[in-house]
């Protein structure tokens, strides 16, 4: 693993990078901004384009010798990023038909890869100001605008409370149905983009279930905050933490983010047959 001294150096850059995203991204959610589709038929802004410069411009310049992969540039073939040992990964607008949709739940997000796993996160809400970072050696944290950024953690289950699950605003589906209705007694709230792991690092949620499509840069950096924060991100089949740059494809497995490692979540997923 690699020096955690450095990642904290970076940390406030990249939080000044993300802010600065922020910013790009807010100038044209305030205008009659144009849509386009991706290859993929999601949605695609010139917020997106804005904040994806801006970010990459800044990461190289304050690391010239690391790579970047965003997922507006996501075509680096895997004979050269297998190489990488370190690299940035960015979702510089995730939630990008919430953005759309002008509802507010949508983030910018940047993470610091070391040896396939995520070591350092950073998740600004634009229409908010919120930030949410952390960094493995030094601590997670949220911050209001104006306000000393907070210490964050993950909770525990509480003793004879309904479950408080948070699940996907655009893509919900059958399978977070039939988890939800595994656990019993539960409180389903619905949001965009990476927030959703983000509740569960502040411990405003105790569990999150991704039972559909995620790409990698929708994940690593939030992914971070939460195991700071002292929680769990597992692949839905094996309990294993989700890794990242493995093999050609970029696209997650089925995942679960949890606050509390002492309840069976896995037993909750939906299996092949299942009604």
């Amino acid at each position: 693993m690699g020096d955690t001294s450095a990642w904290v150096d970076w940390l406030e850059a990249v939080r000044v990078l993300a802010a600065g995203a922020s910013a790009r991204i807010l100038d044209i959610y305030a205008t009659a901004f144009g849509v386009s589709a991706k290859d993929d038929d999601s949605p695609l802004t010139a917020a997106d384009l804005a904040a994806h410069e801006l970010i990459v411009a800044g990461l190289r310049a304050l690391t010239p010798d690391i790579p970047v992969l965003s997922e507006e540039s996501a075509t680096v073939p895997f004979a050269e990023r297998a190489r990488w040992r370190r690299y940035w990964l960015v979702d510089p607008l995730d939630g990008t038909k919430e953005f759309v949709q002008r509802n507010g739940q949508f983030t910018v997000n940047i993470a610091l890869i070391d040896q396939h796993e995520p070591v350092l996160g950073v998740v600004r809400v634009p229409v908010s100001g919120v930030c949410y970072f952390a960094a493995r050696g030094y601590g997670a944290f949220r911050e209001e605008p104006g306000q000393p950024p907070q210490p964050i953690h993950v909770q525990r289950l509480r003793p004879g409370a309904p479950v408080r699950v948070v699940g996907s605003k655009s893509h919900g589906g059958p399978g977070l149905q039939q988890f939800v209705a595994a656990l019993g007694p539960h409180e389903l709230v619905t949001i965009g983009s990476s927030l959703k792991l983000c509740q569960v690092a502040e411990g405003m949620a105790d569990v999150y279930p991704r039972l559909g499509p995620t790409s990698e840069w929708d994940t690593a950096a939030a992914q971070a905050i939460v195991e700071v924060a002292g929680g769990q991100v597992v692949a839905a089949d094996s309990g294993q933490p989700l890794r990242y740059n493995t093999g050609e494809s970029l696209l997650n497995p089925h995942f679960i983010v949890h606050g509390d490692a002492s309840y069976d979540w896995l037993g909750c997923v939906p299996r092949k047959g299942d009604a």
